[in-house]
């Protein structure tokens, strides 16, 4: 069976008002961004297709105008059910301005929904989102006032409570690989990650619709190593060929970079990572939340702050004593940061997005260093939701209630903060205009009480304190030396923490560059 061969501009004009069109990609990676860019130019000139509903599990974009940004036109889109909305701002001012319909849910779960709608289950059932805003019972996942749906419920089953999911219709997934046979079979030696290409085809397929990939090259048939297949021609109905470079990046920092997709050799060099010049806030919270590092474990590092518990790794020389891992599906390596994350240079393994959040979601995480936006005196975190600005979780609910234990990490109070080490003492020389520590978030992406009856640990890590977390929520257990606790820290938050009977000072090491003793906890 030969594959039909499509310009992006063909391929789009399939597309009828009304459809539901599932789209690869995880930030830029596998973005299949000729398509994208089709589709919206197609409804900017005929007018058509309308009231689209598009599915996505991760974010797609830079934070601008790139990937999904390019469809974001009222009258083109009707509903969108996203696992991240932070990388696709025009999507999300439609969505606070109730234009569209819109939902965010758990990225592992959209994956997972791919893979049972390619079974033929009516959804998917999960512990996962249980107390935090995408349990029905705590608003459902929708974003604005318009959307009305429910898309979730909840179920008890041998008296134990679970979030049903309920599938969605697939008519088109609009996927990227990187090599096509005449066949239709896909490779994706390229890509810096392959997500969940191949439950999303079969998700489509088996729903009646129709799968689309581009990809940069074609082939004979018969020239490709069976192993080497990522999409089953099976599963596919026409590829694209993309020969323009700023449409197939293997990510928005670089068109391809060979250390995404391979192992390094001996004859490779180690990554390297130089310590600070100057520590400001990131790599201080970053300095004492690597000193929960423990060896032998399994780790994932959230975007942001986080990203710099990594590079702490490193620079003392620990990156052998742990295997890093990111959603998307890069296991071992070092986890890359901006606009390249989800990859990993030299990673050990890449497999499917569904196939991490099923090691995830089963515990097999042992620990996991994340952002910290809002918390309040329950120990509930919020990272989703921040006034009209809608960032979405992606993956953070999934991570957080399932890793074996959490490292929050974030700053004390924000926009504007600065502060300084001198002496091996934190010094803040001006104190942020927005508290963080809140009498209650807008938004719970993680449910401090939920996690404690799990009897989870989770620790909050900041550059001017420690909190961990209790019974009766928040528990304020290091302060930095040169803070004062009353003034720095207790008038900086909106509800008064218990303190810890053993209050003790964070390691005066942390405020300066000597070596950490990392993974001696």
């Amino acid at each position: 069976m030969t594959v039909s061969i499509l310009t992006a501009e063909e391929a789009v004009a399939q597309i009828p008002d009304g459809a539901s069109v599932l789209f690869g990609g995880f930030v830029a990676c596998v973005v299949p961004e000729e398509l994208e860019f089709a589709l919206g130019k197609r409804f900017l000139t005929t007018g058509s297709p309308r009231n689209l509903t598009v599915i996505y599990a991760a974010g797609q974009g830079d934070g601008k105008a790139r990937a999904l940004n390019q469809i974001a036109h009222e009258g083109l889109v009707k509903r969108v059910i996203g696992g991240h909305w932070g990388l696709v701002p025009k999507l999300q001012r439609l969505a606070v301005e109730n234009r569209i319909e819109a939902y965010n849910l758990p990225q592992g779960i959209i994956s997972h929904l791919c893979r049972d709608i390619s079974a033929g289950k009516p959804g998917t059932l999960s512990k996962i989102g249980l107390r935090t805003f995408v349990d029905p019972r705590m608003g459902g996942g929708r974003i604005n006032d318009i959307t009305r749906e429910e898309l979730i419920e909840v179920m008890e089953l041998n008296g134990e409570e679970y979030l049903f999911y309920k599938k969605f219709s697939v008519d088109f997934a609009l996927l990227r690989g990187t090599t096509a046979d005449e066949n239709g079979n896909i490779t994706m030696e390229d890509e810096a990650l392959t997500i969940c290409n191949q439950v999303a085809a079969a998700a489509c397929h088996n729903s009646g619709g129709r799968v689309i990939v581009q990809v940069k090259q074609i082939v004979e048939r018969g020239t490709i190593h069976p192993q080497m297949v990522k999409i089953p021609g099976i599963y596919v109905d026409a590829v694209v060929l993309c020969t323009d470079e700023k449409f197939h990046m293997q990510t928005y920092d670089h068109y391809s970079d060979p250390r995404k997709v391979q192992q390094r050799k001996k004859c490779e060099p180690e990554i390297k990572e130089k310590p600070p010049s100057e520590l400001d806030a990131k790599w201080i919270i970053a300095r004492r939340a690597a000193l929960e590092m423990r060896k032998d474990t399994v780790v994932n590092f959230g975007i942001g702050t986080p990203e710099y518990v990594a590079k702490v790794a490193l620079i003392e020389g620990f990156e052998n004593f742990y295997t890093a891992t990111v959603e998307a599906g890069a296991i071992g390596g070092t986890p890359a940061g901006g606009l390249s994350f989800g990859t990993a240079i030299y990673p050990q393994a890449i497999v499917s997005q569904d196939y991490q959040f099923d090691f995830y979601d089963g515990g097999g995480l042992d620990q996991a260093f994340l952002g910290l936006a809002q918390a309040d005196r329950q120990g509930h975190i919020n990272v989703s939701k921040f006034g009209s600005r809608i960032a979405g979780c992606g993956g953070f609910i999934n991570i957080s209630q399932s890793a074996k234990e959490v490292i929050f990490c974030g700053t004390f109070t924000a926009q504007g903060l600065d502060v300084s080490v001198a002496d091996g003492r934190l010094l803040i020389r001006q104190e942020g205009r927005e508290k963080k520590f809140l009498r209650h978030v807008e938004q719970i992406t993680f449910n401090g009480t939920y996690a404690w009856e799990q009897g989870k640990r989770v620790v909050y890590v900041t550059e001017r304190a420690v909190f961990t977390l209790g019974s009766e929520g928040l528990i304020l257990s290091e302060i930095a030396p040169g803070i004062d606790l009353k003034k720095d820290i207790l008038d900086q938050m909106n509800f008064q923490p218990e303190i810890s009977s053993s209050l003790k000072k964070m390691d005066q090491n942390i405020f300066s560059n000597k070596h950490l003793a990392l993974g001696s906890s």
